[in-house]
């Protein structure tokens, strides 16, 4: 991914501007804490609390639908990422 770092002056009236292009990398980053999982009922919007693996969320959702009778779920996972300058070009 690219970026501009964009510098602006004026002198006289005149607008100078420098651009400086970076190329940029995303990596996963542990130190924000293990990925969450958790899951949402499609009819309804109720979701899950988020947890450290897939087996509380796909239990609630076994749970509502013996409750509600919906069976449809989305399962969402939120991990963490962290963007570096990789090169200045």
């Amino acid at each position: 991914m690219e970026g501009a770092d964009v510098t602006t002056t004026v002198r006289r009236g005149l607008v100078r501007s420098r651009m400086r292009y970076a190329q940029w990398v995303l990596t996963n980053e542990k130190s924000g804490g293990p990925p969450a999982h958790a899951a949402e009922c499609v009819a309804c919007g109720e979701s899950s609390e988020g947890a450290d693996d897939w087996e509380p969320p796909q239990l609630w959702c076994l749970r509502h639908a013996g409750r509600t009778g919906h069976d449809l779920f989305r399962g969402m996972v939120t991990s963490y990422f962290r963007a570096t300058m990789h090169q200045v070009l």
